[in-house]
């Protein structure tokens, strides 16, 4: 990795290498990665199925393990931590979005969103506010205490959104967010995600194969066969993707 300014590095991953092994086979899904990502970016993480996009962010992530390199997030080296530690710090520091929405289908949107933190020890005084506050934040005041079934699959994922922030994390993992979702729903999400990044300064990295939802982040990077192979700085305006259908 070339030299780089590091002072408002959140995550700093340095020669990252992930290899799959089954019985006598090995696949190489990250290469001697490097990635730097600074507080406050929105970075799209795109390239062709199987070119390591999953593993990339479940590495960076510390949810798989590493086969070599170093994952630093908010200036903790991830690997050097034990199981138990490397889990805490996850909770405490990260947010997850995935396609598949993983709500509990028998909670309430709220109870969906204050479970995180009352598992982190938040007073449940404490987690209902800012489950209630993010409910509002993300559009869905009006639906707190109905249950999945009852939501949009588009509202599904905002409750997922305000779970995942609701601990104030200082990183945002979002995997195909949007994969489940129709183009207005997704257009929805996508609106959402941006406007957190933007105007609260949440950091996000977000997987997709979507080139109109890739178009709307800060910074893309494209991937292929476990490497980067390009990271761009893009300038993003509003309708870059996804825009109203014509009238009539």
């Amino acid at each position: 990795m070339e030299t780089v300014n590091t002072d408002r590095a959140l995550l700093l991953a340095t020669r990252v290498s992930k290899i799959y092994r089954t019985g006598s086979v090995e696949v190489t899904a990250l290469r001697d990665l490097d990635l730097l990502v600074h507080r406050g970016e929105m970075v799209g993480v795109m390239g062709p199925s199987g070119s390591g996009k999953t593993t990339l962010l479940n590495c960076l992530s510390g949810l798989d393990d590493i086969d070599g390199g170093r994952v630093e997030v908010d200036g903790h080296d991830l690997f050097a931590m034990s199981d138990a530690a490397r889990t805490e710090h996850r909770a405490h520091t990260m947010g997850f979005v995935f396609q598949a929405f993983n709500l509990i289908p028998v909670f309430s949107a709220v109870e969906n969103v204050e479970l995180p933190l009352l598992l982190v020890g938040t007073r449940p005084r404490e987690a209902r506010r800012r489950a209630l506050d993010m409910l509002d934040r993300v559009g869905l005041g009006h639906r707190v205490e109905h249950r999945p079934s009852e939501m949009s699959g588009g509202e599904q994922q905002r409750v997922t959104i305000a779970r995942a922030l609701a601990g104030r994390p200082a990183i945002v993992w979002a995997d195909e967010p949007t994969g489940n979702l129709d183009s207005t729903m997704a257009g929805q999400v996508m609106d959402l995600l941006c406007e957190l990044n933007r105007e609260g300064g949440q950091t996000i990295v977000l997987v997709t194969h979507d080139a109109g939802i890739g178009a709307r982040v800060t910074r893309l990077i494209r991937m292929r066969d476990g490497r980067l192979v390009d990271d761009v700085d893009q300038a993003v305006t509003p309708s870059a993707v996804l825009p109203d259908p014509p009238p009539g």
